[in-house]
């Protein structure tokens, strides 16, 4: 049995201020709406540095001490894609919008009237339920089901 497959790295990050999430209104294709930002963990970069690297890329803000809170995967062609989710609620700088979306400061109960990526919702529970760690989506029966642990 081989344990070694190919797995594509990423982070996100739950941006926290005054009761407000710091969302990304993304225009890409593939993963379009109101969303954490973040981004790939670059060859030998760590876990919490392309955390800290991709909010100050993506946000403007340099976030201090990420808290990791759970993971996220998926099954992708000859491996999977694994997403480090973490939440900072300390950080410094003026918020700055990129080429990948609009930055904006909503509120919890602002989410359900804009456009959000449809799991939106579960990576939010993930991270602020301390009895949760890890988002999965699997492939059951040729349709994608989640699992959350």
């Amino acid at each position: 049995m081989n344990r070694t497959e190919y797995v594509e790295l990423t982070v996100l990050c739950l941006i926290h201020k005054d009761g407000k999430y710091l969302l990304q209104d993304r225009i890409n294709e593939d993963w379009k709406g109101f969303t954490l930002p973040g981004g790939h963990v670059e060859e030998g970069e760590s876990i919490v540095d392309a955390v800290i690297r991709e909010m100050k890329e993506e946000t403007g803000l340099t976030i201090e001490r990420p808290k990791l809170c759970g993971v996220k995967q998926f099954p992708i062609e000859n491996g999977r894609y694994l997403v480090f989710l973490f939440y900072a609620d300390r950080f410094s700088g003026e918020v700055v919008s990129s080429p990948e979306g609009a930055m904006h400061w909503v509120s919890k109960e602002e989410l359900s009237s804009v456009n959000t990526v449809k799991d939106l919702d579960r990576l939010i529970q993930v991270i602020l339920d301390f009895d949760l760690n890890e988002f999965q989506y699997i492939i059951q029966n040729g349709e994608w089901k989640v699992i959350l642990k």
